[in-house]
């Protein structure tokens, strides 16, 4: 008899593990994933991708709002009995009394190579700190933060044109190749689960958008190591004149000035070392645009300075 699984999961990046578990003939039992949000101004009610996905292979979904003393997921998931839940991004901490529901625990793919980077944005957080690699983990999720024991993990490497969603698809198709083995060692009690090392333990702390801003006094590697790791939400932004522009695009140039000084026609900016070159921007209200572009009719020129504002 098949093996009986549920599958916890939300954004995009969850998308192709489910998809690799249903392609290779695992009993998926039920789907849980967050509710529909409204968009801004309530005109759109937006569904998540593991629901449109769910919807699209008519498997059983559910959205509670909250799992923490609720009753009716408790005796649902007490009935269907599950072998294993494989949460990935799920966006809800699971209640201490439902992960017992699980005959093989509930285990979690998290986005870094625990105990670096546990919490809410680890692929950002490694590209913003120039980490030259990251990874996968698969663990057992306990009552704690991303700090359960750990029985596989995955490297790759950052490279330096990698951004949070180039970063974030090749981490999926990682473990969407991956978890199918680890899955069936777990399943055949084939694979040993070992404690983290808490004392190195870091913190992906979720991201807030003002950390987008661009301090022109840092180095170029790290302002383009923002640019990169917050693309493409919330960006990395710089206001000039009353307007906000996002750089969707840079790379480390060799060219030295003033600290915020727009050292060329190219849109290179003078950092505390040398500075970058900007290679797409998008104004605040309009369309993203290639620089040659956007400087024909830009007020931002060469001799420009970009404040700290």
């Amino acid at each position: 008899m098949l093996k009986k699984i549920v599958f916890m999961g939300t954004p995009y990046f969850a998308v192709p593990i489910l998809k690799s578990l249903y392609q290779n003939g695992y009993n998926i039992c039920s789907v849980y994933t967050q509710p529909p949000k409204k968009s801004k101004r309530g005109q759109k009610i937006n569904k998540s991708p593991i629901q449109g996905f769910s919807e699209t292979l008519n498997i059983d979904f559910r959205m509670p709002s909250s799992l923490k003393d609720n009753k009716e997921e408790y005796e649902f998931l007490k009935k269907l009995n599950p072998d294993i839940a494989v949460v990935v991004a799920y966006g809800q901490i699971i209640p201490k009394e439902i992960l017992g529901l699980a005959k093989k625990g509930f285990i979690n793919i998290h986005a870094s190579l625990l105990p670096k980077w546990r919490g809410a944005a680890p692929i950002q957080r490694s590209i913003m700190s120039l980490d030259k690699e990251t990874g996968i983990s698969i663990m057992k999720i306990n009552d704690k933060l991303d700090s359960g024991p750990v029985c596989s993990s995955f490297k790759t490497e950052i490279n330096e044109n990698d951004n949070a969603t180039t970063l974030s698809d090749r981490l999926s198709l990682l473990a969407a190749e991956k978890i199918l083995n680890v899955l069936d060692d777990i399943m055949d009690d084939n694979i040993k689960f070992e404690e983290q090392v808490h004392s190195n333990a870091t913190y992906a702390n979720k991201i807030k958008k003002i950390e987008g801003q661009i301090n022109w006094n840092n180095t170029a590697k790290k302002i383009v190591g923002i640019i990169n790791g917050l693309h493409p939400s919330p960006g990395g932004w710089f206001n000039f004149r009353g307007a906000r522009y996002k750089i969707l695009s840079a790379k480390v140039s060799d060219k030295k000035g003033q600290i915020g000084e727009v050292l060329s026609e190219n849109l290179e900016v003078g950092c505390s070392d040398t500075s970058i070159k900007v290679l797409e921007i998008q104004r605040e209200g309009k369309q993203p645009q290639k620089i040659s572009e956007f400087m024909l009719g830009s007020k931002i020129k060469k001799g420009s300075i970009l404040q700290n504002e």
